[in-house]
């Protein structure tokens, strides 16, 4: 009988923009998309992973987007404190191949995305929105990734452009400044139409 090898789960971890973040990323697809669970509730009907790392005590937030997992600590922890443990409970969890994120959560969040929506463009408006997602899914998101976030389009009302910032971003105190001075400027400069971004927390 043939006995299949599997590759060993590697994992390491990357520092983010926010010290209260912490980037672990794997060798292997965990999921295709991005899962931002902030709260326990959420992560309870979605991610069996993201229930497992609530119950670390220090976690307070769980982002989980293709090969990585991005943990937001409570203050009162140091990373030096709990980052090993961290590694090694991702990797003992990925290793057993127990279920990550469960199946229908796209659709479900795509659901409850267009019904916050409030926003029908038409015309005009809907080839900028158009263009305004073509810039931030070309240019800004694969930065933010790699800093072990995510941002997402929102919604244009008024020459204001809403995204929502994910993962290690969302209470970063360095995320306002890419925000204005990189975002917001490129934007600007790439669609005159637009006259501010601004941020929500997703």
């Amino acid at each position: 009988m043939d006995t299949i090898t599997k590759s060993p789960v590697m994992i390491y971890t990357e520092q983010t923009p926010n010290p209260e973040s912490l980037k672990f990323v794997t060798n292997k697809m965990l999921y295709r998309g991005t899962a931002d669970f902030r709260t326990e509730e959420l992560a309870k009907e979605w991610s069996p992973l993201a229930v497992a790392l609530f119950e670390l005590p220090y976690v307070k937030g769980v982002y989980i987007s293709n090969n990585f997992v991005t943990l937001s600590k409570e203050l009162n922890y140091n990373w030096e404190d709990v980052k090993d443990r961290g590694k090694e409970f991702i990797k003992a969890y990925i290793e057993e191949e127990k279920p990550i994120i469960n199946e229908g959560f796209e659709e479900a969040m795509a659901k409850l995305e267009a019904e916050n929506s409030k926003f029908e463009y038409t015309g005009d408006e809907a080839e900028l929105v158009k263009k305004i997602k073509e810039l931030i899914n070309t240019y800004v998101k694969p930065a933010v990734e790699m800093d072990g976030g995510n941002i997402e389009f929102k919604s244009f009302n008024q020459g204001v452009v809403s995204v929502v910032l994910q993962g290690s971003c969302s209470g970063c105190p360095s995320s306002t400044v890419t925000l204005k001075s990189g975002i917001e400027g490129m934007l600007k400069r790439m669609v005159p139409q637009v006259t501010e971004v601004v941020a929500e927390m997703g």
